[in-house]
């Protein structure tokens, strides 16, 4: 960080500022506040469909330079539309294609209101429309769109529509570049940073400490659990047994049975206190990186037949949103760059190779079915690939 010599104050770097600006539109999406995402093509002015309400329209049609369309995720616009849109391949992959792109539909004054945004939004709202929109090509910045509103932990569902940035300026509309708004989660995971630390003894583990650290746009918080002395083993060329695990409201706190997150996190805290030392990173992904919320919206669409990874996508989020690159990056920060993963899922392994980790062996970490989360753990290990067998 620089300082101006003229007023005498600390000039962010660029990085930082790069995040701060991603960081608040994603906070303005929130809000219900229209951004405007600029590129190439010229400024797209958007707001997330679930929480935009008469204003945020009002703004966008001042700023419109054509009529306004609803960006979906591919996933949900089919089922919006009651239709394929899209060829599907077979096998496992196909839990990955449709979650790639974006769709896009023309909104007509009965459909570009509140509500009917938020039902066209949410699979889980009310289906009743006053009409069906039609299906016509996307934006050049809708997967921008799209990302941010992700990053904001919500339904990637937008109104958007090419925008006259004077008019928007005057507004004061947030403006964001949409190469920025993709890069965010590798430039935040690079940023973090150890904040604060503290001896914090564990009914498994006595010797036990809590590391936190902070990315540069001072977003939440990711933990690591060391028990016992991690590093010292590192340090003399060992591989401390480390798990990767995403927080989980639900299973980690509330005991719920529908996963086996609690089982999996007390379990991994109480084998490195039997063995004296290991890491655990506890990391802000909930429910594979689509938020609390959206956790709850993707239980009901199970409750309704769905299995955990068709019901994330038609919430229009990919299978497993999560990153590896977080994990690495605190795992270069304590002085551990060689583990032996706790893991049963072989994405684990791989991701945190490819991020610089020398993964020098997987130690299974299986737990029994408990009559609730028995078609969890067997899509798990089947469409997930998930060693559980």
């Amino acid at each position: 960080m620089g300082h101006d010599p003229e007023i005498g104050l600390p000039v962010p770097d660029e990085a930082a500022l790069t995040l701060r600006a991603v960081h608040r539109a994603a906070s303005d999406l929130r809000r219900g506040t229209p951004v405007l995402i600029e590129g190439p093509q010229g400024p797209l002015v958007a707001a997330a469909a679930e929480v935009v309400g008469a204003r945020g329209l009002a703004e966008i049609g001042a700023v419109a330079l054509a009529p306004p369309v609803l960006l979906l995720a591919p996933v949900r616009a089919a089922a919006v539309l009651q239709r394929p849109i899209a060829a599907v391949p077979p096998g496992r992959a196909e839990g990955r294609k449709l979650e790639e792109g974006v769709a896009a539909l023309r909104l007509s004054p009965a459909l570009l209101e509140p509500a009917s945004l938020r039902r066209l939004a949410d699979p889980v709202a009310e289906r009743l429309l006053p009409e069906m929109p039609e299906l016509i090509p996307p934006p050049a910045l809708a997967p921008a769109a799209l990302a941010l509103a992700k990053l904001g932990r919500l339904l990637p569902a937008l109104v958007a529509a090419p925008a006259r940035a004077t008019a928007a300026a005057k507004l004061g509309l947030l403006r964001v570049p949409a190469a920025d708004v993709l890069a965010y989660p590798a430039t935040a995971a690079t940023t973090l940073a150890r904040v604060a630390e503290a001896r914090v003894p564990l009914e498994d583990a006595r010797d036990a400490r809590i590391v936190a650290f902070r990315a540069a746009d001072g977003g939440i918080e990711h933990l690591a659990i060391l028990v016992g002395e991690p590093e010292r083993l590192a340090e003399a060329g060992g591989a401390p047994l480390v798990r990767a695990h995403s927080e989980c409201f639900t299973g980690d706190l509330l005991g719920s049975l529908r996963c086996d997150c609690g089982p999996q996190l007390r379990g991994a805290i109480r084998r490195m206190g039997e063995e004296g030392a290991g890491v655990l990173l506890y990391l802000a992904q909930e429910g594979r990186g689509i938020g609390l919320v959206n956790k709850l919206r993707a239980y009901t669409l199970q409750d309704q037949g769905l299995d955990t990874l068709d019901a994330n996508r038609a919430l229009g989020y990919g299978a497993d949103e999560r990153g590896f690159l977080v994990a690495a990056t605190m795992l270069r920060a304590l002085g551990i760059p060689r583990v032996r993963l706790l893991t049963n899922n072989p994405d684990k392994m791989a991701g945190l190779a490819a991020c610089g980790i020398a993964v020098e062996g997987r130690e299974a970490h299986r737990f029994a079915a408990n009559g609730v989360n028995d078609k969890y753990l067997e899509t798990k290990a089947e469409r997930f690939g998930h060693l559980l067998r």
